[in-house]
């Protein structure tokens, strides 16, 4: 393992000033690396009520009631980690590097430690991460939680998540990520990979709470075997200064799936360029990126490249936006290619205002101009979604009112 982590930092070192190919370039020289240290905790009901309301408002629940396990880590402190049920494991990235010795078989095998200058911060000033594993056939009854808090002010924050289904088995995330409420500046750097062995399946839901000024750079790969499957929620419904993330899918294995389903609204001062890149290498494989993004001042991209490498692909991408304001922005930059004959691929993409005449309509039935527009703004964020257990539903369907209260 020493050998290959000399190998990653020299080529980490070598690529730190390499800029990703789109998104804001942020300056990492004005982030310090964080100092403090906190104590473990046993119980996530001890925590503050400040940090626990916080943690509450993206999906995470401090009495771990109708959850598998739980990961909370502070800044580059781990203050808890434990799993409730048995097959699954839990633990920091620094503690499996440790115990497992073909945890070299993972690192850094679904994203490139030289894809960019955040790629490669991380490498060479990892702060722990999360460590998640389902044996085989083990079936998450309730979802397992994990939470990436910054908490001290105008830090950098470089995780390192490591995420593996093993053959047959299924496991579903709730991610939340947030600030503490009296830091005002800072930047998330998070490299996340995932592998979906032969036949298991993975919901992964990112509900993201940031503050203001907080910049995020998110970096994931998904390896994905034969009839595996592997679906992606993401939601953000408060603002962040600059958000960049671009996941890789590459479905590998035959009748392998990825699914990704982003709720985005952007207020004045944010920046968000997001999307999803899949690649569908195997017979059978099947992909689809679902968007809905919404501007109340702010600028945001979606993006979708979905790529058929071989016959009997299927992809499909749908991009839809509002515009709630006059200074908002939104781009939908959907991009299908196909490499060989026999693939079936497709795209919608719409960009615009609330109906005037839906508006009416609804006026006419008894509602105010203010519930109309949140009774359509509610319909237009409502993103089915196939596969989640009614726990993760629910969970989703609270991040989503609960958002929607802030920005309207």
């Amino acid at each position: 393992m020493s050998k290959l982590l000399d190998d990653l930092t020299k080529r980490a070192e070598a690529a730190i000033d390499k800029k990703a190919p789109f998104g804001e370039d942020i300056d990492l020289t004005k982030y310090i690396n964080p100092s403090e240290r906190y104590e473990y905790v046993e119980n996530l009901e001890t925590l503050s009520a400040e940090e626990k309301e916080r943690l509450m408002a993206v999906g995470i629940d401090t009495k771990a009631e109708q959850r598998s396990g739980s990961f909370i880590q502070h800044d580059t402190t781990v203050r808890h980690r434990d799993s409730t049920q048995e097959g699954v494991e839990v633990m920091g990235t620094a503690e499996a590097l440790a115990k497992y010795d073909w945890m070299e078989e993972y690192w850094w095998k679904a994203v490139a430690v030289d894809q960019d200058k955040y790629t490669a911060h991380v490498q060479l000033h990892q702060n722990d991460g999360y460590f998640i594993r389902t044996l085989p056939g083990v079936k998450t009854t309730f979802p397992l939680q994990a939470c990436l808090y910054l908490k001290e002010e105008q830090i950098t924050q470089n995780v390192h998540n490591i995420i593996i289904a093993e053959e047959g088995s299924e496991l579903h995330i709730i991610t939340g990520c947030t600030t503490g409420p009296h830091v005002k500046e800072g930047i998330h750097l998070g490299v996340s990979e995932f592998f979906i062995k032969k036949g298991a399946k993975v919901s992964f839901t990112m509900i993201h709470g940031w503050n203001e000024n907080v910049a995020v750079r998110p970096r994931t790969g998904i390896i994905i075997e034969e009839d595996g499957v592997f679906l992606s929620n993401y939601i953000l419904l408060r603002r962040a200064h600059s958000l960049q993330m671009y996941p890789n899918a590459y479905l590998n294995g035959k009748n392998s799936t990825a699914r990704f389903n982003s709720i985005i609204a952007v207020p004045e001062g944010s920046h968000v360029d997001g999307g999803a890149r899949t690649y569908l290498r195997a017979p059978g494989a099947k992909a689809e990126i679902i968007s809905r993004t919404i501007s109340t001042g702010g600028t945001v991209i979606s993006r979708g490249h979905m790529i058929g490498e071989v016959p009997g692909v299927k992809a499909h991408m749908e991009c839809n936006g509002l515009i709630l304001s006059e200074h908002g922005i939104v781009a939908a930059v959907p991009e299908l290619e196909g490499r060989v004959a026999d693939v079936e691929m497709s795209h919608e993409a719409a960009v615009g205002k609330i109906a005037k005449e839906e508006i009416e309509y609804l006026m006419a039935r008894g509602l105010s101009e203010d519930e109309a527009k949140s009774t359509i703004i509610r319909g237009f964020l409502d993103v089915k979604i196939m596969g989640l257990p009614p726990h993760l539903e629910n969970a989703i369907k609270k991040a989503v009112e609960t958002g929607q209260q802030g920005f309207m």
